[in-house]
């Protein structure tokens, strides 16, 4: 298939939803199924696969939401940096309403802060260059999908020898927090449906450990309904067969070995070191800071901030939905006090955020889950 509405085909996916059956007759056995992309969760939603299932196949979203899985202590730090008059603070969009303990990014703005909406890392290199009587601090949230950006960034800062650049780095990685998924016995995970555009960038070999550690198979996916029908096609039978290999379904942006471009230049620029998970604690060896040649443009070290992290509070259950184990409906703040209009807890927040995607789409259980 070559085009977008080849991947959308309704007849194609009517194929996939009636071979998916088949297979899941063969094997009766309740099948747990992590997605652990929160573009995955979007999708699975506005198409409404999640209610043509088999009724022994469950789907669980998982941490796949960079902004959500953000402490909140890094929200709070971002505030206090923002309340400097020599500051300017550049940000993804998707990080302004995410709430701290008091305030966030979007109330800052409206009370007069200088916080300006970027659409890459990129851009702040011209912010810097136009406010030299000004820092330019960079909120460098994300997954190895935009963490080789902000390294591409810093090089070309360092080429251009901006010395008002800084970044306020939490970028996570994705393989080890899985392990800690798999290790979760709750959670009694039969398979994943591995993400596609962090694959795009480390390849398939660093989930290997899933098939050879745990017995775990894992399938890579794109986003229209054909490759989320597909690949969950192909790991419900690798399931049902007991093979657990790690599979992909995305070859056509896909490679085992990833993007070696991309990577090298995260190897150039980061140290790979614990980080804390919201919801989930620290994960060892699951984040990304400055190496010693780059640590000039560290925000924590240049404006010597001691970072303590915490987690959210205030009732929100957000910890727990980004685990799996609960989903949005089942926390007492979901469509009540936290709606996307004022959302409590990060997972309302994101166009990636479970909650943001139940409050969207959910009309209910499925008629095999009442």
């Amino acid at each position: 298939m070559k085009y977008v509405d080849e991947f959308r085909s309704n007849d194609y996916s009517k194929q996939l939803v009636d071979n998916l059956r088949a297979i899941s007759r063969s094997y009766p056995q309740k099948i747990n199924i992590m997605e652990v992309c929160g573009t995955h969760t979007m999708a699975i939603f506005r198409y409404g696969i999640r209610d043509v299932l088999p009724a022994n196949v469950t789907l669980i979203s998982g941490p796949g939401c960079p902004v959500c899985v953000t402490p909140q202590s890094y929200i709070d730090t971002a505030l206090e940096l923002s309340n400097r008059k020599d500051v300017i603070m550049a940000t993804f969009g998707d990080m302004m309403k995410v709430p701290g303990r008091r305030s966030s990014l979007l109330k800052k703005k409206a009370e007069g802060a200088d916080i300006r909406i970027v659409y890459s890392p990129m851009d702040c290199l011209t912010l810097a260059a136009e406010n030299p009587s000004k820092q330019i601090i960079f909120l460098a949230v994300g997954f190895e999908t935009t963490a080789p950006m902000t390294a591409v960034t810093a090089i070309e800062a360092r080429k251009k020898r901006l010395g008002n650049l800084f970044f306020f780095t939490a970028h996570k990685i994705v393989p080890p927090v899985m392990e800690v998924l798999v290790k979760d016995k709750d959670l009694n995970l039969d398979g994943f449906l591995l993400p596609g555009h962090v694959s795009a960038i480390i390849g398939t070999e660093p989930y290997e450990f899933l098939s050879e550690d745990f017995n775990i198979p894992g399938v890579v996916a794109g986003f229209e309904p054909v490759d989320i029908l597909q690949g969950l096609n192909t790991l419900v039978s690798l399931i049902s067969k007991k093979d657990h290999r790690i599979a992909n379904d995305y070859k056509r942006i896909v490679r085992t070995d990833g993007n070696s471009q991309a990577k090298d230049y995260m190897n150039k620029a980061f140290n790979i070191v614990d980080s804390n998970w919201r919801g989930i604690g620290k994960v060892p060896k699951s984040g990304l800071e400055f190496n010693r040649q780059f640590e000039d443009f560290d925000a924590l070290k240049h404006f010597e901030i001691c970072y303590e992290e915490y987690d959210g509070g205030s009732g929100c259950r957000c910890g727990e939905i980004l685990k799996g184990k609960i989903n949005p409906t089942q926390c007492p703040l979901f469509k009540q006090l936290c709606t996307p209009e004022n959302p409590i807890g990060s997972c309302m927040v994101s166009s990636e955020g479970t909650c943001a995607a139940y409050f969207r789409y959910y009309k209910g259980p499925r008629k095999m889950e009442e």
